[in-house]
């Protein structure tokens, strides 16, 4: 539903964060607490005067702070680490700092306070709550890694020695290789191969969509992808959405102050989708509400469609189809029907004056009232409210014939509107260059990606709605 195995699929930043928050607030509600109950009761914890009235009240609001900003900056943002030098260096050393520069504030503005018992048993039980957090927080980390959220899902692409080179290494748990690709294999050596890798392999031949659909992939990995007998595969893949990384296993692995993977290989992207990390999780936050409150908003005209629809051709009220999804997976997309229900060829895109349409078909069209349920699918974590319009897959497997970049469309959720919509692009595709314009625009957005721009396109939405209308 919120899509959090794409929110960590290139680093641990939104962990990283989230885990910096919450020990934050934890500092915070300890201090409160002891602040409160150090000569009061239980009863009295909602009591906000005892403790704004405390010697800790300015003191609790100063350490959060400087807690939060010293812990984070601290920390390697990219990779969450586990192990006890973590603590000491992200926790301890912070709130060390945080409290000299607490007391240096306070004694160049000549604020009294006291070191006293109450301190002492406050800071102490922060640093408890603080290692426990620790051990909590490896345990969820683990737990996430364990149910494939924070986990990356990996083809390996590469000659039999290469793909063998990196199984055979001691990898951490986040990298699961699903698949590989063996470049120039030979049939008769296909069965030992299989013996010695221990995973599915493919060869160069096969349909890499379909591999990327089935397994899931998040990742795939060219193993020394400068070489020319790759260059073949390369073109191949790179059509494709999903992220794709050139691993260089050849260079010395002392490469101090460069990117490595495994502590031991340089690599580079070929392709890296804009959407993960922190700005995803927002984007998704920010999809979720809206579908919620725009499902609240449209009920009245959804159900007034609902029963002129059932009125007018009976049931089904909804349609649905397949379309094609993030990395070329494929789900099923919601709609109120807006054709009559004798058989015709799905595949056919829908005309202004189409003699498939019902009478209220024509209305729902040209507002995108038909679209609608697919704040259902936003919600159901299939969709985005902004992002390439979906297409059917036959469309999908056609287009992608005519132009190289059309698949790499797929590098985000589809969304409801997108910046080819609100430019004018809306409704069928009657011939290849609209549909290479919308193309187009979409791969604009792809690359030029913010939340800003997702709120522009919501609140242009609005007006293009009415001034192109769709079919």
């Amino acid at each position: 539903m919120f899509r959090l195995e794409k929110v960590f699929q290139n680093d641990d930043s939104g962990y990283v964060l989230f885990v910096s928050l919450i020990k934050t607030l934890v500092i915070y509600i300890v201090i409160y607490c002891f602040s409160i109950l150090f000569e009061n009761t239980i009863y009295d914890l909602l009591n906000y005067n005892i403790y704004k009235e405390s010697e800790l009240f300015f003191y609790s609001f100063l350490l959060s702070f400087l807690y939060f900003i010293f812990s984070y900056s601290l920390k390697n943002k990219r990779e969450y680490k586990k192990n006890f030098l973590s603590f000491l260096k992200e926790d301890i050393l912070s709130l060390f700092f945080s409290n000299i520069t607490i007391f240096s504030f306070f004694f160049i503005s000549e604020v009294k306070f006291a070191i006293d018992e109450l301190f002492l048993i406050s800071l102490s039980t922060c640093i408890i709550s603080l290692a426990i957090l620790k051990f909590y927080f490896n345990y969820l980390h683990q737990d996430l890694i364990n149910k494939n959220i924070i986990q990356k899902n990996i083809m390996l692409i590469g000659n039999y020695d290469e793909i063998k080179k990196i199984i055979n290494e001691k990898v951490d748990k986040i990298y699961v290789f699903k698949c590989c690709m063996v470049s120039n294999l030979e049939k008769s050596k296909l069965k030992y191969f299989k013996s010695e890798l221990k995973v599915p392999i493919f060869q160069e031949d096969e349909d890499i969509r379909s591999i990327l659909e089935y397994h899931s992939l998040g990742q795939i990995w060219i193993l020394n992808g400068d070489d020319k007998e790759k260059e073949k595969l390369f073109k191949k893949i790179i059509k494709f959405s999903v992220d794709t990384l050139n691993i260089n296993l050849n260079k010395s692995i002392d490469l101090k102050g460069r990117q490595l993977l495994l502590n031991k290989y340089e690599y580079k992207f070929y392709e890296i989708s804009k959407f993960y990390g922190i700005s995803l999780f927002i984007k998704i936050l920010i999809d979720k509400l809206l579908s919620i409150f725009f499902l609240i908003l449209s009920f009245p005209i959804l159900l007034i469609s609902a029963i002129a629809i059932y009125l007018e051709d009976g049931y089904p009220i909804l349609f649905t189809q397949n379309r094609t999804g993030w990395d070329g997976r494929r789900f099923k997309i919601y709609k109120l029907r807006s054709l009559k229900k004798s058989p015709f060829d799905k595949t056919e895109q829908v005309s202004k004056d189409d003699k498939r349409l019902l009478k209220i078909g024509k209305l729902l069209r040209r507002y995108s009232i038909d679209e609608l349920p697919q704040f259902f699918n936003v919600l159901n974590g299939n969709m985005s409210i902004v992002g390439p319009r979906p297409h059917m897959v036959e469309h999908d497997i056609h287009y992608s014939s005519l132009f190289n970049n059309f698949l790499k469309r797929h590098k985000c959720n589809p969304g409801l509107t997108g910046w080819a919509q609100v430019n004018g692009l809306r409704g069928a595709t009657p011939s290849p260059d609209v549909m290479k314009r919308r193309m187009e625009y979409d791969l604009w957005y792809l690359n030029n990606w913010s939340v800003f721009l997702d709120i522009y396109i919501i609140m242009k939405t609005f007006y293009a709605l009415f001034r192109y209308k769709g079919d």
